[in-house]
This record gives structure tokens, sequence and C-alpha cells, in this order.
């Protein structure tokens, strides 16, 4: 389960690799306490924006609901933002799910960093697009070169068709680049981060940003999204929009195996391939993509996202973003049936969360409850108009200052059976069976105190499967 830790391996064996740079590291914690007022300060302010929701509720729009688990802290972190950049008609929503001692840390931080470093990433991006337009119409030429060609075959009139497709590919191409540098801007800060220990912990990322008709989603781990469609027969559909990025499929193990990090499954859960380091029989990550884990960067663990884009219809009706603690008992047509069927759109995220407990209790009943994290989007609310809080310009003044000091601090570069125990996203060594084949192919919210990829969604159904183990 992807926010789940067993007790045995909240720590490394002593004279372990992770345990010997765990202490070094920690030497340098102390000083991190100098940044804690300014990180308070900052979460202040994010708090304060309208629209911005990451506690348990709802709008005209979305509905969270997040709920801790029966192993410790809550590990999930959720956010809906409308007025996403200060635009009207756009919101972010994204879901994390933490894992390793220090995952409910890295979990939140995320949470609260990536939507600004993908807010500042978009604007730089698209101003730079402004620029190179008004240097191909000063020049006559074409700043897609493509246009020559479709427009030398449809002479006889104007393409509306091609002007909207040329939009649509010109949004997903700008928010693509933009989520793959705030993606790589934000695991390169967590490594700096001397008040959090990212080296065995980190978190999951499915993230969102839907601008008008225009869906683009981010993916790291294996957090999922599903959209809740109408089909030819007005039945409601479930479409998966994500792939689970586990460590056995194919490219992913690829990539881990020529790194010289090692996959393969323990004899206790033989359905979850995990990724351990090449001379030590650690960490066990349930997973080929995080943010964080460090201990994993060298062999083959990215934080590379999943991109994928989406025309919207008027037929699709609502996205579901969750962590594991729904998919590993709850198939994607159970999820978009109990959200559908909810009492009202405010309470969906509720009752998902309340069915995947039920669920838990009766398949797996000797186990403990993963913690759980739902958002709930409904695209059809206010047609395509997301502002359901008002936006001031005192507000807007604060948004962009948080984002300049995004830039400023970018600078540097930044831009440039059910029996058994459910498995955790991370296990000790000491849980290595013997006969494994290394070769078989917000309730608790952050304290200041304390080469190839795998695009395609191959192998999965459009009404999904429930999965005995992540």
């Amino acid at each position: 389960m992807g926010s789940c830790l067993s007790s045995d391996s909240r720590s490394p064996h002593p004279g372990s690799p992770a345990s010997t740079i765990r202490k070094r590291k920690n030497s340098k914690k102390r000083s991190g306490s100098r940044n804690s007022s300014f990180d308070f300060h900052k979460e202040e302010l994010l708090h304060r924006i309208p629209g911005r929701m990451f506690l348990n509720g709802s709008s005209e729009v979305a509905s969270l609901f997040s709920q801790q688990g029966k192993k410790g802290t809550n590990q999930d972190a959720m956010i809906v933002w409308e007025n996403f950049g200060s635009r009207e008609d756009t919101v972010f929503c994204g879901v994390f799910d933490g894992h390793g001692p220090f995952g409910h840390m890295v979990a939140k931080r995320v949470r609260d960093a990536l939507p600004l470093k993908l807010s500042t990433h978009w604007e730089v991006n698209i101003k730079s697009e402004d620029v190179l337009r008004e240097i191909s119409l000063n020049t006559g030429s074409s700043l897609y070169p493509e246009d020559a060609v479709l427009i030398s075959a449809e002479e006889s009139r104007l393409s509306i068709d091609v002007e909207e497709t040329e939009k649509h590919l010109e949004v997903f191409q700008t928010l693509k680049e933009s989520f793959l540098k705030a993606y790589k801007v934000m695991d390169r800060e967590l490594r700096s981060y001397t008040n959090i220990d990212c080296f065995c912990s980190g978190t999951t990322s499915v993230t969102l940003v839907k601008q008008g008709e225009n869906l683009v989603i981010g993916n790291v781990g294996d957090s999922r999204a599903v959209l809740g469609t109408r089909g030819e027969d007005d039945s409601l559909t479930a479409v998966q929009l994500t792939v689970d990025l586990k460590p056995d499929l194919p490219a992913e193990f690829e990539r881990i195996r020529k790194c010289k990090g090692r996959v393969f499954s323990l004899q206790d859960e033989p359905d979850v391939a995990r990724v351990w380091m090449p001379n030590s029989n650690s960490p066990g990550l349930a997973m080929a993509r995080a943010f964080g884990d460090f201990c994993l960067k060298d062999f083959g663990v990215i934080s590379v996202p999943e991109i994928s884009y989406r025309r919207l219809s008027e037929k699709d009706e609502f996205i579901v973003l969750a962590t594991d603690g729904i998919w590993d008992v709850l198939s994607n047509d159970e999820v978009v049936n109990i959200v559908n069927s909810a009492s009202s759109r405010s309470s969906a995220a509720r009752s998902l969360v309340e069915e995947a407990v039920r669920a838990w209790k009766i398949t797996y009943p000797t186990s403990k409850v993963d913690d759980c994290a739902v958002v709930c989007l409904f695209l059809d609310s206010n047609s395509n108009n997301f502002s359901t809080a008002s936006s001031t310009e005192d507000n807007d003044k604060t948004f962009v200052s948080m984002e300049m000091s995004e830039v400023s601090n970018n600078m540097g570069g930044a831009l440039s059976p059910p029996a058994l125990n459910r498995s955790c996203t991370v296990r000790e060594g000491e849980e290595v069976s013997a006969v494994s084949n290394e070769e078989a192919s917000e309730q608790d919210e952050l304290l200041p105190k304390t080469k190839k990829e795998w695009s395609a969604l191959a192998g999965v159904a459009v009404g999904g499967s429930k999965s005995k183990k992540k």
C-alpha cells in the first residue's frame, strides 16, 4: 500500500547503508530549524488563499476527504486549487501518498510547493511562447512548420478544426513542459532539505490541471486518476487515466535493471514487485517512481512524471483522484458507481472512503486499513467556470508574490490471501525470502517543529480491476 510502512521498517538496521547515510544527514538537521519560521509563514499565506482546499470539505466543483488508517500517522495529502494561477477557468487537483518515516512530511511539502512551481513554470513558458509567436509574425514564418502543410492542403477554406487542434496541442505542450520542470525542481529541492530526511522517505503524486476542456495529468507512483463518463448507451463507464507505475512494468523494470537496482517480490507477497539496492536488502519500494527516496535514485527510481492529455467532452462527468488505499480494495467501476450514487456531490469523497474502509474490513479482516485520500472533481459544475471563491486584488498579490518567491528561489538553475499481513510500500531486508528470484522478470498538518518511458495504458481495462496488492 502506498502510504503504509511496517513497524519493522521504520528505521534501518545499524550498519546498513541507509543507517550510515542517515546518521551523516541527521548531523545537519538542526541547521534547518532557522528556516522553520519562514516555512510556517509561507504555509499560513497558502492556507489563506481563496479557492485553495486541502482539508476535508467541498466546493461547487470538488469534494475532498482523507482518513487516517490503522498504521499510525496519516501520510496522505490532497489539494484542490480553484482559479489556479489566477485563471478563472482553471483548477489544479492532486493527491499525495507518503511513505517512509517522514512520508507524511514529504507528502504535505510536495502538496504545498509543487503547485507553486508548476504555476511559475507555466507562466514562464507561456511568455516564452508569446515571444516566439511575435517573432514568427514579424518574420512572416510559422511557429509550427506543419501549419504550411495544413494550410496548403486546405487553401479553399479556413479550417477552424485545425486552429482548435493546434490551440489544444499548444496548451498540452506548454503544460507538459511545465509539469516536467516543476517535478524536477521539486525533487531536487527535497534533496536539499535539512529538516526533512528524504533518503528513505518519499511520496507518490498524481496531479491534474483542467483549463476549460483541456485536461493534463502528471503522475508519479501508484496513486490513480479515473474518469467517470457516459458511453454510447448513456451508461456510466470508468476510464483509467493513469498507469500505476510499479517496478514490474516492462519499461520500468528495464530502467531499474540497467541502473543496477534489483526488482523482485518477497515470499509472503509474490504479487508485489519491489525495488532493492544492489548490495543491500533494503528498502523494498513498491513503486518505480516517486518524489524523495534518494537511496534509490541512483538505481533506477525516478521522479519524472508520466504526462497525459485528454480533451474533455460533455459526456465526461467527474474525475476521481485517490491514493492506493482506495484502489487496493475497490475496482475502477466500483469507485465510479459509488461517487455517482452518493447522496450529494459534497459527500462523494467521504462516501468513497467509507466504502473503501468497509471493503478493507471484509476483504482483509486481519490487515490494518490503509490511509485514504480522495478528490472528486465534477466537470459540469458551473459549465466551465470554476470560480467559486472571490479573487480579490489583495489575494492575487499574495499569490503573485509567492510565485515570484519561487522564481527567485529557482534562479540557480531551476528554470534551466486475507490472513496475510498486507504489504507496505517499503520493506526491510530481514523480510527477504531466500527463495526470492531476483532475475524473475489534514488532521495532522506538517509542523514546523519537527531511457524509455512507459507511456501507454497497456494492460489496463476500462473498468479497472481489483488489486490483490500493489
